[in-house]
């Protein structure tokens, strides 16, 4: 889960581009790779057909880089469309139904297993992925009935962004409990600043920052009409009620709520570290980063993991169906999965490589020390989560601004 521009975009890179497209983008350190050169066998594939979301700068260029580096070492040429996020969905069930899927598809992990159910991708087990060293949350997010149809090279997740300067001058600590994030989000509430920002937008954007409330106090998906979802949910409406929290955050998708965190408009948020870019070229912010509260002190803190994984479409051509696999696990390679992180804001999903990563971006420990029990939004839902995730961002609308309690908002949503 993150944000993306709405700017859709397709490129061609060829191998015999790849001097030009590697002087581009040169800030990246892929090392090098072996395999593939400037001829191709009689018969050999020779291109992949590619589809994505990543339209944003700040995802299109890292991305780039990455697929041809893989595509030259594979041996092939990278044919990529690149959609705006909502509009990828549309695209695959069009592509589906007219046998015209790519050879390589991009995916949001919740999507993964409802793709899988259609029979429309391929278990990569049967292709020879090797996933070693994959958190086991992530792959169980791409499993399907037992079968592995997607391998997410990086995640995100996330965690309470703090102002320094704000907390030191109201003489407050990070909060670790909910009590003390009310009582924190109070005392630095002041003028037009708000103590607290998140973004509770009626998309599914808003379910994925409530999901660490909920899921925290030991609330469930299946049915969200239970004290422990509305005590998360009181939570909210309290700090709305209080002032600590904008009422507009209602309207607020994550990077709007990582503005008005830049702007000094609120004194700490809930966000993910696709906002270390825009965070740091801020030179006169002075931040934090800790884990969101829990419940009470010593409660065990539950997070979903967002990011996106890679598929292989069943496109009846098994020779580029291997090849895919091939571009895939290339994909995932370590070296691979470190840069992207820190050119996209985002963790490698092997943990063994969270030190890397926080070595060089201390900012990032809040979020690579969570990769291990990151929780799958699909786990106990598989295909049917879009539709508890819809109850759910509705019910958080209805309980802010809606006029109704959060346990009727709740019930409303699950029975109605």
């Amino acid at each position: 889960m993150r944000c993306e521009s709405r700017e859709p975009s397709r490129s061609k890179t060829r191998r015999s581009r790849a001097g030009l497209v590697t002087g581009l983008i040169l800030p990246l350190a892929f090392g090098a790779c072996t395999g593939g050169d400037d001829g191709t066998a009689a018969g050999a594939v020779s291109e992949l057909r590619i589809l994505d979301y990543y339209t944003s700068t700040t995802n299109n260029v890292p991305w780039e880089r990455a697929l041809d580096v893989c595509g030259r070492a594979v041996g092939v040429e990278i044919d990529r469309e690149s959609v705006p996020v909502d509009a990828l969905m549309q695209r695959v069930l069009q592509q589906s139904s007219s046998k015209t899927l790519p050879d390589v598809l991009m995916l949001d992990n919740p999507d993964v297993q409802q793709v899988a159910a259609s029979g429309a991708l391929t278990p990569l087990e049967d292709l020879g992925i090797d996933t070693t060293g994959v958190a086991d949350g992530v792959l169980r997010a791409s499993t399907y009935e037992g079968e592995l149809y997607g391998l997410q090279p990086v995640t995100n997740t996330v965690a309470l962004f703090y102002n320094k300067k704000f907390l030191d001058a109201a003489g407050v600590v990070p909060p670790t409990t909910w009590e003390e994030l009310e009582v924190a989000s109070a005392r630095l509430t002041q003028g037009d600043r708000y103590g607290f920002a998140m973004s509770n937008i009626g998309t599914f954007e808003g379910t994925w920052q409530f999901l660490p409330f909920m899921w925290s106090n030991d609330g469930d998906e299946r049915n969200i009409d239970t004290p422990q979802t509305a005590a998360a949910l009181q939570l909210v409406k309290d700090l709305m009620t209080s002032g600590s929290l904008s009422q507009s955050s209602v309207n607020w998708p994550q990077d709007e709520v990582t503005d008005h965190f830049i702007a000094g408009n609120a004194a700490m948020m809930i966000n993910g570290p696709w906002s270390f870019p825009a965070l740091e070229r801020t030179a006169e912010l002075e931040y934090g980063v800790v884990p969101i509260p829990a419940p009470r002190a010593g409660g065990e803190i539950v997070l979903p993991f967002g990011g996106e994984a890679w598929t292989v479409p069943q496109t009846g051509d098994e020779e580029k169906q291997e090849k895919a696999a091939e571009l895939v696990q290339c994909l995932n390679r370590d070296d691979i999965e470190v840069e992207l992180a820190l050119r996209t804001g985002t963790v490698p999903t092997k943990p063994a490589l969270a030190d890397q990563i926080a070595s060089r971006k201390p900012h990032f420990k809040a979020f690579t020390d969570q990769v291990p029990n990151l929780r799958a939004r699909t786990g106990e839902l598989g295909p049917d989560w879009p539709e508890a995730a819809t109850r759910i961002h509705t019910a958080v609308q209805e309980a802010l601004v809606g006029g109704m309690t959060p346990e009727d908002a709740l019930e409303q949503a699950q029975n109605g």
